[in-house]
């Protein structure tokens, strides 16, 4: 297949930044397309494994081509770029565990996680890449249009710069329709953020057959099967708003209500609970005051120790483990692979000693949909503490626990009955740094009998809430914004 040029319609009417909300919207009610239609999305994805080629060997930490255990203790690339394994203490106030030591991926520079958009028969479409990561479950699966930390786009791999790159580089502001900086894992990276971006430049766009243009809607009825939607497609289009509340949306919601079945109901509260800017249990500001007397009574510090040095963690020639063989373990690889901008190179990756489970539980409060956030401390958080689901278990050794020492409301959330659960699929972390990791995801609707006080580590947001503090640097985790980015309305 050849490359091929499209130009961009002419702009609609809805076109300017005022309706910006209301394109992602229409968007994301498209779940098909004649540009890319649903029956030849599995082929495409299929046709792109078989010509990656990928091959994997794990091999010995200490054989790991251009990468070696440092002065200092660490494992880091010799040309000092892309990214290290650290050794870290952790002390804090917060929880049960006031200090432990653990390996954790230092990665300081920011990287783009970007979606060209362009607008075909008057709906969004969305460039997504068909990307092959070493890491992933299945080889391939829908990445951004952009995926490059700095040393990638800066090319001190000595390989060719990343696809499009030049269009983020270059976007002018009228272009932009999303630009946030938002936070990677804390419990596996040392505050470590990636520009969240969405632009929709004007002239033409060479396409190739790694790429093809698809609905928001089309992305989201993706999340519904396991691991094809990469994490990070799912955080940039977690930042997706699509408005607010105000006396057009009751208009909105009446057509909505004709479009969906009686058996789609939860979805119209969905999208009630993301317009509506009212009827909150609690409001923006006693939210505010909540995270940030948190931010100000606890403490966390990061000290920095060679791995070597790390109490409960044993450095062996295939790996870095913890003594238990719980949490993760850090193992070197060998990758060739078609299609990159380099072929073949060593990394570490880490590989999680269990799958884990990401749940919120959500309730009607005042007619509203409102979820049930946690705030939760860990140690590579920019800012101490992040808004996380209501359960966050990124291993599975929650199973091992006696019943009082379960994080709160794991049981309830695992013992959600089918019809409880809006929605239910498996989704892997990012494969560049992590060796086929995955996780639950889990949206489960309470029943009347669930309560609505809570502890201080927990609040009710309405979906609206939780969108304006996306908006900002540092307060959504991005284990949320994963399960925000499956909330689909059609």
């Amino acid at each position: 297949m050849t490359e091929s040029r499209l130009v961009p319609e002419r702009k609609s009417p809805l076109a300017s930044r005022q309706h910006v909300p209301l394109r992602f919207l229409k968007s994301s009610l498209v779940v098909d397309s004649e540009l890319t239609p649903n029956g030849e999305i599995a082929g495409w994805l299929e046709e792109e494994r078989r010509s990656a080629g990928l091959s994997l060997e794990r091999v010995p930490l200490d054989q790991l081509e251009n990468w070696a255990f440092t002065e200092n203790g660490r494992i880091a690339h010799r040309s000092g770029r892309f990214f290290a394994i650290q050794g870290i203490e952790v002390s804090t106030d917060w929880g049960e565990v006031p200090n432990w030591d653990q390996p954790i991926i230092d990665q300081p520079e920011v990287g783009f996680l970007g979606l060209i958009a362009r607008e075909f028969g008057g709906v969004l479409h969305f460039l997504m890449q068909a990307k092959v990561e070493p890491g992933n479950l299945n080889a391939v699966q829908i990445s951004p249009t952009l995926q490059a930390t700095k040393s990638n786009y800066s090319r001190a791999h000595g390989g060719n710069a990343p696809r499009y790159l030049e269009y983020f580089i270059d976007a002018r502001p009228d272009e932009i329709l999303l630009d946030q900086l938002q936070s990677e894992q804390g419990a596996r990276f040392l505050a470590k953020r990636n520009r969240n971006i969405i632009i929709e430049p004007e002239g033409e766009l060479a396409l190739t057959p790694s790429f093809r243009w698809l609905t928001l809607g089309q992305i989201k009825h993706l999340l519904r099967q396991p691991n094809l939607i990469n994490m990070d497609t799912r955080t940039v289009i977690s930042g997706i708003s699509y408005g607010e509340f105000d006396d057009r949306a009751e208009y909105y919601f009446d057509l909505f209500a004709r479009h969906f079945s009686s058996s789609n109901l939860p979805a119209i509260s969905l999208l009630r609970s993301f317009l509506h800017a009212g009827d909150s249990l609690h409001s923006m500001e006693e939210i505010l005051s909540w995270v940030t007397h948190l931010r100000s009574r606890y403490e966390l510090h990061i000290t920095r120790k060679p791995l070597s040095e790390l109490r409960q963690w044993r450095i062996e020639r295939d790996c870095i483990r913890h003594e238990t063989n719980r949490f993760f373990k850090v193992i070197g690889t060998r990758i060739e692979l078609h299609g990159r901008e380099v072929r073949s190179w060593c990394q570490p990756l880490i590989e999680s000693a269990q799958e884990g489970l990401l749940a919120f539980i959500i309730k009607p409060i005042n007619g509203v949909y409102h979820f049930l956030v946690q705030a939760k401390l860990e140690p590579g958080n920019f800012d101490i503490i992040e808004f996380a689901p209501t359960v966050q278990c990124l291993t599975g050794n929650f199973r091992d626990n006696e019943p009082g020492q379960r994080p709160p409301y794991l049981d309830y959330v695992l013992s959600a009955a089918p019809e409880q659960r809006l929605v239910d699929t498996m989704q892997s972390e990012e494969g560049g740094r992590f060796f086929q990791e995955q996780n639950r995801n889990l949206l489960v609707l309470a029943d009347d009998e669930f309560p609505l006080a809570t502890s201080e580590n927990y609040r009710w947001m309405t979906l609206n809430q939780i969108k304006q503090f996306i908006r900002f640097n540092n307060y959504l985790n991005i284990q949320a914004r994963s399960l925000i980015s499956a909330i689909s309305f059609a």
